[in-house]
């Protein structure tokens, strides 16, 4: 109302302007209402101006320019961008050099580890950050060796084969470092044990008690748990939608899937995500099994929660 007062004491000095009339806009940076004359209103409509309450909302309208963090979780820089950079980024991040964005956008697939000797961070397949932490484990390994014998690590693969009907896998046997160190490799320890030796892992097909074709033994395994409860079950089932992709297993109205290569490889990941994103939308109930599920300990009776018949 100041300003409306301030127009009526400028007419009553200046009769000859009283055409002049105030009205009530919105800014069009912050929303604010305020009053301007009818004069300068038509004026802004004709050129198509926008009205600011203030010189300081005109000035910010005028930014062209966003700050935002580098999108490099290891880097807190603050990056100052163009909205139209900003708006051409496919991925919707910003970063504050090529080599931040590269970490990022060409190694997705990387995952942080923790070393388990010395607590460093780093990436990579290796289990250690470095050959110096190995050779610590090395030797803690080497004298646990000499607590287990030869005779031992046979009896106890000749055990599982007894209970299991088949050769133990490397997850599955306790004392695998130990047979690896005393027998040289684990083929060798199997072969020595008096058998032969499982293929690589998703090398050769595995027939099930019940006839079903597997694509590897973990597969094997989860057929065989699903036989031995009489549960029946249906074997590489299209999913709707993309008959091209299919369920390990099916079993009423669940689906189980065995990721053995989850966050190993980056086209396998893509994979996985596929299948989680059309169960999602199909509204169906996935079971997701992992190796950790299986070895060392058999965790399907946790996962697999249905009625036996």
């Amino acid at each position: 109302m100041g300003c409306e007062r301030l127009f009526r004491r400028f007419e009553s000095c200046h009769p000859d302007i009283k055409f002049m009339k105030l009205i009530k806009v919105k800014c069009a940076f912050c929303g604010k209402e305020f009053f301007r004359p009818r004069g300068r209103i038509n004026e802004a409509e004709k050129f198509g101006w926008k009205q600011y309450c203030s010189r300081k909302c005109q000035n910010q309208a005028k930014v062209t320019r966003i700050e935002k963090i580098c999108a490099n979780p290891n880097c807190n820089k603050k990056v100052s961008r163009g909205l139209a950079q900003f708006r051409k980024a496919k991925s919707g991040h910003i970063f504050c050099s090529h080599s931040c964005a590269a970490i990022v956008s060409n190694f997705p697939e990387r995952k942080i580890k923790i070393c388990p000797v010395c607590g460093k961070q780093f990436y990579g397949p290796r289990k250690y950050c470095s050959s110096l932490c190995w050779i610590k484990t090395l030797s803690i390994l080497k004298s646990n060796v000499i607590k287990v014998s030869r005779t031992q690590i046979i009896n106890e693969i000749k055990k599982f084969y007894k209970s299991h009907g088949r050769i133990p896998l490397k997850r599955e046997l306790h004392h695998y470092d130990a047979a690896r160190l005393r027998f040289g490799t684990w083929n060798k320890a199997i072969k020595a044990a008096g058998f032969k030796p499982n293929p690589i892992l998703f090398a050769e097909k595995h027939i099930a008690n019940d006839g079903h074709k597997c694509d590897s033994m973990a597969e094997k395994i989860i057929d065989d748990w699903l036989y031995a409860r009489k549960i029946k079950h249906k074997r590489e089932v299209p999913y709707p939608g993309n008959r091209r992709l299919t369920a390990d297993f099916v079993i009423k109205n669940s689906w189980i899937e065995f990721f053995g290569l989850a966050g190993d490889l980056r086209e396998y990941d893509i994979l996985v995500k596929r299948k989680q994103i059309l169960a999602k939308k199909h509204r169906l109930h996935l079971i997701e099994i992992y190796p950790k599920d299986l070895f060392p300990v058999n965790r399907l009776s946790r996962l697999i929660k249905i009625e036996e018949r």
